[in-house]
């Protein structure tokens, strides 16, 4: 028996049944096959090793492919636990997957890992990787597999059997003789993973993430294609921790967080000053492209989350509470149990909804853009929280444009190009547009979702933008775009979003009058650029390595004395200053001018007015900018001016020009 064996280039070839993906390349290219690492069998990643059963289509996956990077990593971790247990036998492995930038495995030991372990499990890598041990899979019962683990002392092992679906066959992979339970695919030996790789860094973890079982030794590490690509990895890491947003708040003052209140961040003068700036930018910014601000309630009953869906598929994200007065009596329950719920609202839309469905809306009427500065809350895992990148309390630049659908393609149009100009306003050119699909778990009808997919799909593709698919990672209720931007060091963040949803306005009952008379539903596109104010504070505090624009800079400008005569001219200087709408302080300590400038150089501000005797005398100032040399003395009104425009932001600039 033969099977039809489709290429890439539409070629087909016959092949006998059970053939390998190995003998195929092997047949097409001896050079090829020496580069392929694995393969692509109708679509699904696969062991080149497996056997072709039926026709289908194949396509080789060679190791510099950006495909191949995840097999890379895969096997990496692999290679990584058959290391730690060749140096310590008694170590138990548990799950070791691949995440983003690289791989984890959880080890249980009596004593946890060290950094200084590390270099010993690199160097045993190293060994394992050049042996070139074939990876195999093996197909084993489960009965045979837990006696096996079992009798190893593997219990984490054991466990994970249990766990696999009694449908799904329990997967054996081997690296010469050590072996691992694995659902794959793997590479061909152990040689492909290369020695690009870097041990990370040690952590503890919970067994399965359950803070009621055992605390398991986690060991990180990444690995790339080639060496280059791993010290340019490594050098963006060394310049991510210098710049990281969480040490940037404590050195500039900027903000806190603390256990009383997780998740939640408390805003320092300096800080809030970045906050209410970036707030006030998008304002104008939506203001001036024809959105009408709202505010919705905060609390709310869970009747309403229900109606919208959220309270099924996105209750384990909410903060519920009950409506009820809390009990007062010491001895006596503080709450009886019996109350109706409400929760906190974690997202603006349904509230949105309402305020669309108070009064007739007609054809006329439509689009329309409601935005909110909405304050939600999202029940976050504690582990998962992440200074101001992910936090419980977050406030969004959150809008809807409750559309007809013959308006969709100039509404997203409208949305994209706003979207780009606040980009490039912030300093960010370099943007990826992917559109999420339907996920596993989704409300409405396919049909539904089948058309609000093509239609977002052919409105971005009018805008002339491309974009990538993200298969299945579409929130429960609308396919949406997300736009990832990548910041100064070349890391990726995804920050807005555009999603087009049928469902919600059909769940709360939202229509407009047609022009024929009939009721229909709008469309609702749920849209955010900057996404969450303090997310995306954090990544421009990161990027910009805390040396914000002038605009947006908490204090713009310093006037420093360098002599105590000159303090009478600097404190007149800083309200001139002030009155031109400039956040100017003021430093008459008694320091020498190079401690000033040093301290004033490390809170990152953009610019030093130097005065000293003879600037008092001459109404002149000494300029000093951040992060360049020397300095100009300049009549201090001509400072004054230049500043001013300076401090603009980038909006207002245009509308002025």
């Amino acid at each position: 028996m033969s099977i039809k064996v489709t290429f890439p280039d539409g070629a087909v070839r016959e092949f006998p049944r059970g053939t390998t993906g190995t003998t195929v390349v092997e047949d097409i290219s001896k050079s090829l096959a020496k580069k392929t690492v694995a393969m692509r069998w109708n679509g699904v990643l696969s062991d080149l090793s497996d056997a072709l059963e039926d026709d289908g289509r194949i396509e080789f996956v060679t190791r510099d492919q950006p495909a191949a990077l995840e097999l890379i990593r895969h096997d990496a971790a692999h290679v990584l636990a058959e290391a730690v247990q060749e140096l310590w036998p008694s170590t138990q492995v548990t799950i070791g997957p691949v995440i983003e930038n690289g791989f984890y495995y959880d080890f249980a030991r009596d004593v946890p890992f060290g950094e200084d372990d590390l270099r010993a499990i690199e160097k045993k890598m190293s060994e394992i990787i050049e042996r070139g041990a074939a990876f195999t899979k093996e197909i084993w019962t489960r009965d045979e597999a837990k006696k096996v683990f079992a009798a190893k002392g593997e219990n984490f092992k054991v466990e994970l059997v249990d766990a696999i679906p009694a449908d799904q066959n329990i997967k054996i992979y081997k690296q010469g003789q050590w072996f691992d339970l694995c659902r794959g695919p793997h590479m061909r030996t152990t040689k492909d993973v290369g020695q690009a790789f870097k041990l990370t860094k040690v952590a503890g973890a919970y067994w399965r993430g359950d803070s009621n079982n055992p605390v398991l030794s986690r060991i990180y590490g990444t690995a790339f294609a080639t060496k280059e690509e791993l010290d340019a990895y490594l050098h963006m890491m060394e310049e991510a921790e210098k710049r990281d947003h969480r040490k940037l708040g404590r050195e500039l003052d900027l903000f806190h967080l603390q256990e009383e209140a997780q998740g939640s961040v408390f805003w320092h003068p300096k800080g809030f000053t970045i906050y209410n700036q970036m707030e006030a930018y998008i304002r104008r910014r939506l203001n001036g492209s024809g959105y009408v601000e709202v505010k919705t309630p905060q609390l709310m009953s869970s009747k309403f989350w229900e109606a919208s869906g959220h309270w099924g598929k996105y209750r384990e994200n909410m903060f519920v509470v009950p409506d009820e007065v809390p009990g007062t009596e010491e001895e006596g329950p503080v709450l009886s149990g019996k109350s109706d719920l409400m929760a906190l609202k974690p997202m603006n839309c349904p509230a949105h909804i309402q305020i669309f469905n108070q009064g007739i809306k007609s054809y006329r009427d439509l689009p329309i853009r409601m935005a909110e500065f909405g304050c939600c809350h999202r029940n976050e895992a504690h582990g998962a929280l992440h200074g101001l990148m992910r936090v419980r309390q977050m406030t969004q630049d959150d809008a809807h444009i409750f559309c007809r659908e013959d308006q969709i393609q100039a509404e997203t149009e409208h949305f994209v190009h706003l979207l780009y100009s606040v980009y490039k306003d912030m300093g960010f050119d370099q943007i990826v547009i992917k559109l999420a699909t339907r996920p596993e778990k989704f409300g409405g009808t396919i049909e539904r979702w089948d058309a609000a997919e093509k239609a977002l799909g052919d409105a971005l593709r009018a805008t002339g933008y491309d974009f990538e698919i993200a298969e299945g990672e579409g929130a429960f209720y609308a396919p949406k775009l997300e736009f990832h931007l990548k910041d100064a060091i070349g890391r990726s963040w995804q920050c807005g979003t555009l999603q087009l949803d049928y469902v919600l306005p059909e769940r709360l009952e939202a229509s407009y009058v047609a022009e024929d008379g009939s009721r229909q539903r709008p469309v609702m596109l749920h849209r955010a650029i900057l996404g969450s104010l303090e997310r995306f504070i954090g990544m421009m505090l990161e990027s910009y390595a805390g040396k914000l624009p002038t605009w947006l800079a908490p204090t713009q400008v310093v006037v420093a004395t360098i002599v105590s005569e000159a303090d009478e001219y600097a404190s007149k200087l800083v309200k001139q200053l002030k009155a031109a709408g400039i956040r100017a302080e003021l430093d008459t300590r008694n320091e020498k001018i190079n401690y000033k400038v040093r301290e004033h150089s490390m809170q990152k501000v953009p610019l030093m007015f130097v005065v000293g005797k003879r600037e008092a005398e001459e109404g002149t100032v000494s300029v000093r900018r951040l992060g360049t040399e020397g300095q100009k003395v300049v009549p201090s009104m001509d400072a004054i001016v230049e500043l001013m425009a300076e401090v603009q932001p980038p909006d207002l600039k245009r509308a002025a020009a």
